[in-house]
């Protein structure tokens, strides 16, 4: 067998392995692709309480629905562990108007809002800009569509 012909159905054979994956189910929790820390390491509860963007520390950390959450200290940790769902990001910490629209995308915690006391995570800076003209509505759409968008 030529090197050609062997180099094309190693290709074929890696292409065809890659199917599962690209179908498989995605985590309830967002967590980047090469990590395993929610809302990107950062502190879910600082949202509430010092009302910012705060990173998260290894020091302070709990296992949670297979993914890793960060905190900035025990007392935060410890409100978590209270009562998780009061803070986790809505959508698992995926954009939340992605998820309005059907689809996942990753979130950036710097561009955050807090509606009706739950954590709506969203891509970036522009899409947060779309998702505050209609925050309800999309709110909405996206209770729709979660958690089947994870499929």
């Amino acid at each position: 067998m030529s090197t050609r012909a062997i180099t094309y159905l190693t290709s074929l054979i890696l292409a065809v392995a890659m199917i599962p994956l690209a179908q498989a189910a995605k985590d309830e929790i967002y967590t980047k692709r090469f990590g395993n820390s929610a809302a990107s390491g950062y502190d879910v509860v600082a949202y509430f309480t010092v009302g910012e963007p705060t990173k998260g520390s290894k020091k302070f950390k709990l296992e949670h629905k297979g993914a890793e959450w960060h905190f900035a200290s025990q007392e935060n940790l410890d409100k978590f562990k209270e009562n998780p769902d009061m803070y986790e990001p809505q959508y698992g910490g995926y954009c939340a108007w992605a998820v309005a629209n059907g689809d996942t995308a990753s979130a950036d915690p710097k561009q955050w809002n807090i509606t009706d006391g739950k954590l709506y995570l969203n891509y970036n800076g522009k899409i947060q800009k779309k998702w505050l003209k209609d925050k309800l509505g999309f709110i909405e759409k996206a209770n729709k569509n979660w958690p089947s968008v994870l499929n």
